[in-house]
């Protein structure tokens, strides 16, 4: 299965010599995005009347590289808080934007834009939404660096290197008795993400942020029962936040060194899916822990309905 997405990083000669260097990356087509004028040129482009933005056509693999890991390397390639200009280049052409054709692919750049919006005081400049329109650059603007080596390039060359290793790690073993691509089917492609390539969801819009009713939350890929609603509470994080989990073994921690910063990441300890990070800010008569968990990992199950799914021995958890 293939899929597309587009991305506008200011001169298309780096960018997309950049992403064509990625491991299950089987096109990397520079072009102009958006335009207002039907089959713009170069030149004409460079005027700044066609609206048009140089932008790369990125065609993967999502079994090899995954969306969150090829936004993650596209926004170490630009200045996100610039408008219009990306390195020696001015001009709206130059401008930053991420556009998509699949509407399910919504939901991770946006997640992936709160993401990098967290560390910024200022807001970001990247343009986000479905693609308008796309046509191919100039044969001679295709595979530039590849035909001039020494060719003006605004990427770090530091992340040509980084490139060629991205999607290493992005293959985690699927819920027992299911196959891999049977759990892409199932999942939403906010929930794969989240769980199989450590995105981070949104805060405050998410499904379970301000759900406080009776009753258990599971692993979304395998069913194992992780948290419980008397472990609950509201944090103001804007996701669901817990004093911990049902049983310590259920889950693992591993050291998270992403966004420059150190943190604690938390998996379900039986499927390896990524749930989130613990913080030791927490309430201090519970633990001091705060378990800050994505809800696209999590399935909420009432406590009425836990005994008809499986998970009655397990009801007295609920109890205040």
């Amino acid at each position: 299965m293939k899929k597309i997405i587009y991305l506008a990083g200011g001169c298309f000669w780096g960018t997309a010599h950049l992403f064509s260097l990625v491991p299950g990356v089987s096109e990397s087509e520079a072009g102009y995005a958006n335009s207002i004028v039907p089959n713009p040129t170069y030149k004409e482009v460079c005027t700044g009347k066609t609206h048009a933005a140089e932008t790369v056509k990125v065609v993967y693999d999502p079994d090899d590289v995954s969306l969150s890991s090829l936004l993650r390397l596209y926004f170490k390639s630009i200045d996100p808080l610039s408008l219009n200009k990306q390195g020696g280049d001015v001009g709206t052409q130059y401008r930053t934007g991420i556009y998509f054709t699949d509407p399910a692919d919504a939901s991770v750049v946006e997640a992936e834009l709160a993401t990098l919006a967290r560390r910024h005081s200022q807001p970001l400049a990247i343009e986000c939404g479905p693609l308008e329109n796309f046509y191919p650059a100039e044969e001679y603007h295709q595979d530039y660096l590849y035909k001039n080596p020494n060719g003006y390039c605004h990427v770090d060359q530091a992340l040509f290197k980084e490139a060629k290793t991205l999607g290493v790690g992005d293959h985690k073993k699927a819920a027992r008795g299911e196959t891999r691509e049977e759990l892409r089917r199932r999942l939403t492609p906010l929930q794969w993400e989240v769980t199989q390539n450590g995105a981070t969801e949104r805060p405050f819009v998410n499904e379970y942020d301000h759900e406080f009713r009776p009753g258990i939350y599971v692993d979304i890929t395998d069913g194992t029962p992780l948290f419980v609603s008397s472990e609950k509470y509201d944090s103001g994080c804007g996701w669901p936040a817990f004093s911990r989990p049902i049983d310590d073994s259920l889950i693992s921690e591993h050291l998270d060194t992403s966004y420059g910063r150190i943190r604690t990441e938390v998996r379900s300890a039986k499927s390896g899916s990524h749930l989130g990070h613990v913080f030791p800010d927490g309430p201090a008569d519970r633990g001091g822990l705060r378990y800050c968990i994505n809800s696209a990992s999590l399935r909420f199950i009432p406590r009425e309905k836990m005994a008809e799914e499986g998970y009655g021995e397990l009801i007295p958890l609920t109890e205040e």
